[in-house]
Parts: C-alpha cells; sequence; structure tokens
C-alpha cells in the first residue's frame, strides 16, 4: 500500500554558490526574513539562513522555490513544525 503521507512533499535542495547565492527547492513557506536572518518552513523542516545583506530575490512557492543572494554564514535546521507544536510559538519551536 503506498504512502499516503509524502504524495505532496516535494523533494527538498539547497545548491549554494560561493557562500554568495543560493536557489532552493522544496520551500512550503517564508515565515520571516531580514538582512540578517532568513527562516524557511521546508519539506525537511524549519531552515534558519544567517548572514549578511541576504536578499529573497525569487519567491515562486506554488513551485517550492527560493533564490538568496548575500554573504551567507549558516545553515540551522530544526524539527518539522507541527510534529511537537502543542500550541506553543514559531519562535519557542525553533530555539528549543
Amino acid at each position: 500500500m503506498e504512502d499516503l503521507t509524502n504524495i505532496n512533499k516535494r523533494a527538498h535542495k539547497v545548491t549554494m554558490n560561493n557562500r554568495r547565492s543560493c536557489s532552493l527547492t522544496g520551500v512550503n513557506d517564508v515565515l520571516s526574513f531580514d538582512e540578517n536572518e532568513i527562516i524557511l518552513e521546508t519539506e525537511q523542516g524549519m531552515l534558519m539562513i544567517r548572514g549578511m545583506e541576504l536578499h529573497v530575490n525569487r519567491l515562486t512557492l506554488d513551485k517550492g522555490e527560493v533564490d538568496v543572494d548575500g554573504r551567507i554564514d549558516s545553515f540551522t535546521y530544526s524539527e518539522q513544525a507541527g510534529t511537537n507544536g502543542k500550541g506553543e510559538s514559531l519562535l519557542a519551536r525553533l530555539f528549543k
């Protein structure tokens, strides 16, 4: 029998060029962004991108694609949203 939980999932892929730009697929939502931090909800969990002078150049949520430019310092994944939320805020779940 086919696993119905994976039918709507898209492949999550991160491609980075010289720490100055990256392309991501499998993005469900952009939760927040500023010059120093971008928080995305992806198929593989919450993703925090930190750096300087970060810009979201292309955002196509229908296809789940995002392009980011700037100086990229780190990518940090946390658990999938909703797996242990129990009514907690997004920030509380991210910084556990």
